[in-house]
């Protein structure tokens, strides 16, 4: 796919048969722009599993770049992509050292026990952001009655935590006495390119010390499938095999590999104009009465608030949103989740607040 194929985001079609809703669930959701179907539509093909996928390796080979590392490999998923990483790290019996609130944790069901023989090992980190403070009590290396800690993983931004970013010096010591301690640091970074929007800074320097990261190019970069795993050459061949043991070998899967360039190239230039939105809605929403938030943890593209000053459910308060046309998500019996990406502009934003007034105002 040439330069010239790359379009603006504001291109973008609107689905034909589908209703106009404000959805706020995710950014998941996010609908292909026309130069990404356009790109799909003309994208160069072969047979991925044989390694003759064009546009596939156009796609790992500039993900690799971006990130300035050696190799890349395209996932279905992020969590295939999560899962691969941790059965390349580690051994059946193996404990991974994660927050309590990690997505690898807490929203890929338990993969990493039922698939690749590990455990969880688990703690509650402020803002789900750890640090070796929290990680090394949790050591456990050559014990003669414990599981051997395999792997630290790491989540940045954080999607529990309602999109929290690592500091870039707290996560390097992470890396850092991972290291001294021969352990390897994996990063879930399926929102990394939210985190360096946030910092001002480039996804490989904000990620360097890691040893593998993944990203997904579905959520706030709009790519209608796919993530991506980057490391070593080493690392990559051993995840290669993985992949394929977990059935993620496609064949000519360029069609998607070319929305994902499209989406690797052009979304994050309009991630800083997510996260604006994202704030405009906390100090809307902060304003509300019942409504506990404060703004000023809103740092990236996900809001999260609790409802339970209302005197409502979450559960409730979307089903009316619902029928008003605004989609969000209920995280918890009073907390609710809305996520900013580019299909919602600031009148989106808007109408989400005069819904949610309406409603609690009745």
């Amino acid at each position: 796919m040439t330069a010239a194929k790359v379009q603006s985001l504001e291109d973008r079609p609107v689905a034909p048969g589908v209703a106009a809703a404000i959805d706020l669930r995710s950014d998941t959701v996010t609908k292909p722009t026309a130069a990404m179907r356009r790109a799909m539509f003309e994208a160069e093909v072969g047979d991925d599993v044989y390694g003759e996928d064009p546009t596939v390796n156009r796609l790992q080979a500039r993900a690799a770049e971006i990130f300035g590392r050696e190799a890349a490999l395209f996932v279905p998923t992020g969590s295939m992509g999560n899962l691969v990483a941790i059965k390349t790290w580690t051994q059946p019996g193996h404990e991974v050292i994660c927050d309590n609130g990690a997505h690898i944790n807490q929203y890929e069901l338990s993969a990493m026990s039922y698939v690749a023989g590990c455990l969880p090992r688990t703690v509650a980190a402020p803002d789900g952001l750890l640090t070796w403070g929290l990680i090394e009590p949790l050591l456990q290396i050559k014990h003669p009655h414990k599981a051997d800690t395999g792997l630290i993983a790491l989540e940045n931004t954080h999607n529990v935590a309602g999109g929290s970013v690592y500091p870039t010096a707290q996560l390097e010591e992470i890396c850092d006495r991972a290291h001294t301690a021969g352990l390897p640091v994996h990063l879930d970074g399926a929102r990394i390119f939210n985190a360096a929007a946030h910092l001002g800074k480039g996804v490989a320097e904000i990620t360097r010390k890691c040893d593998s990261v993944m990203f997904c190019l579905s959520k706030g970069l709009g790519a209608p499938v796919g993530s991506m795993l980057v490391g070593s050459s080493e690392f990559m061949q051993k995840a290669h095999r993985h992949r394929k043991t977990f059935g993620g070998g496609m064949r000519q899967a360029g069609v998607l590999a070319a929305a994902g360039l499209v989406a690797l190239e052009e979304s994050p230039k309009g991630l800083k104009r997510d996260h604006e939105n994202a704030r405009c809605l906390a100090e809307g929403l902060a304003q509300i009465p019942g409504i506990t938030l404060d703004p000023k943890t809103v740092v990236t593209n996900i809001v999260r608030f609790e409802v339970a000053g209302t005197g409502h459910t979450a559960a409730d308060i979307c089903a009316e949103l619902k029928k008003r046309g605004i989609l969000a998500g209920p995280f918890a019996k009073h907390a609710i989740r809305m996520v900013t990406h580019y299909d919602v502009d600031r009148t989106g934003i808007e109408a989400a607040l005069a819904a949610l007034r309406e409603i609690l105002g009745r």
